[in-house]
């Protein structure tokens, strides 16, 4: 959650900028900051318990759902798992009167968007892993490429080369130190 996000810097309040998003806009073919025709400019407030009440007291509605967030994070750190932990805060938002009218009708749709948020980690997780096999992949192939180059510098027959690494001549023949 983008508040989350903010929180973890201590921030209360946080300006984003769409184009600081990209390193150099130029080199993806848009126009510098000079250049710039429409920029996002979005203010970013932590609404978690305890951060900019100010803004909470003006809204019963953040401040349930800061309410209902506070209860989810007690929850996982008693040790529940993340659907157990937004069942029971809608259950317990709901016996106290927070958010209570919001969470009657669409308490199914909260459950499966924070669950949606939970395995999207599980996704990043597993790209992460997928990303690292590929580099290991990378990373023998581009071995297999070294021990062949200082092969043909040694002057070793391409047969030997070839049982060295499995490549075949003509990759072998490719191949320059």
């Amino acid at each position: 959650m983008l508040s989350d996000a903010v929180s973890r810097r201590g921030s209360c309040k946080k300006t984003l900028r769409l184009s600081e998003a990209y390193e150099d806009a130029t080199a993806l073919g848009l126009p510098g900051e000079s250049g710039v025709t429409l920029n996002l400019i979005v203010k970013v407030v932590n609404i978690n318990e305890g951060m900019n009440g100010e803004i909470a007291r003006k809204s019963e509605r953040l401040r349930g759902y800061s309410a209902f967030v506070g209860k989810i994070r007690k929850q996982e750190k008693e040790g529940k798992k993340r659907g157990d932990a937004v069942a029971g805060a809608i259950k317990q938002c709901r016996e106290e009167g927070i958010l209570e009218d919001f969470l009657e009708e669409h308490g199914r749709e909260v459950m499966n968007m924070l669950m949606v948020e939970w395995n999207m980690d599980d996704y990043g997780a597993a790209r992460f892993a997928e990303g690292r096999e590929e580099g290991m992949k990378k990373g023998i192939e581009e071995g297999r490429e070294d021990i062949a180059r200082k092969a043909l510098a040694k002057g070793l027959p391409l047969e030997v080369i070839h049982d060295l690494t499995g490549f075949d001549m003509e990759k072998i023949k490719s191949l320059t130190f």
